[in-house]
């Protein structure tokens, strides 16, 4: 019971192959309280994916995009808890064009950008009013050493993503919240999909990773997820650890 008496905020539950759904079961199943949230015509689809965890946690709405939102969270969430011990960002996106290098345009990389990396700083801000005791944020990457086929623009914006979190990390230590991503091998999730030319990742991954990988088991990243929410890394900050097969370390 890795979670016990642990209240988590999970973003990102769309459905029941994404990341952060088998994160929210893992962390009910190692005693932790769970709470959600969606937005806009997504909350539907999260509410009615959330009654297939163990338990059926609410679901709050926030658009990290909407500082009404955002400004808001806390008072919206006491309404459910009293307290956070850990957050879950699994939050990205970025329109079509900024998928092509050199056709994206401005509008297309801000907005990749806001949603997809400036959150980690917005979310975190919001939910420090109930992580006044520390606690953990976590979230999902993409290793952004390296520039992918096909990810363009939102390669960038997980380059800034990481470097928030350390930063993020900086701000939050002497408050004791920890600060970590997980580098994520590609999963075939609902999110991955909406990227042109994604399956080039899928065909070569499993041949490149000494472990293997399987594009379809998002099990193994939220596990790690899990482990990072909870205390048994309680000295461990601005890190990312990489779930990947081992792809990450190796050369071409």
């Amino acid at each position: 019971m890795l979670l016990q008496d642990k209240t988590l905020l999970i973003t990102g539950v769309l459905m029941d192959s994404s990341i952060a759904f088998h994160v929210a079961r893992l962390a009910q199943e190692e005693g932790a309280t769970v709470i959600l949230t969606s937005f806009g015509r997504t909350m539907k689809i999260t509410q009615t994916i959330a009654r297939r965890l163990p338990s059926t946690p609410p679901v709050v709405e926030l658009d990290v995009s909407d500082q009404e939102h955002l400004d808001t969270l806390a008072d919206r969430l006491r309404e459910h808890t009293d307290r956070l011990d850990g957050v879950l960002h699994s939050i990205g996106f970025a329109p079509q064009g900024a998928f092509n290098f050199l056709e994206g345009t401005w509008s297309d990389v801000a907005t990749a950008i806001q949603v997809s990396s400036f959150s980690l700083k917005a979310l975190g801000v919001a939910a420090l009013p109930l992580m006044e005791a520390g606690g953990s944020i976590v979230g999902l990457t993409f290793d952004a050493k390296f520039a992918w086929p096909v990810y363009d623009w939102m390669g960038v914006a997980k380059a800034a993503f990481e470097s928030t979190n350390r930063y993020l990390a900086r701000d939050l230590g002497p408050k004791g919240i920890r600060c970590n991503l997980v580098a994520a091998g590609p999963i075939r999730t609902t999110a991955a999909k909406s990227i042109p030319g994604f399956e080039q990742f899928e065909r070569v991954w499993d041949e490149r990773a000494p472990l293997g990988w399987n594009v379809s088991d998002p099990v193994p990243t939220a596990r790690a997820c899990v482990a990072l929410l909870s205390d048994w890394f309680p000295a461990t900050t601005g890190e990312i650890v990489h779930v990947d097969g081992g792809v990450h370390a190796m050369g071409q």
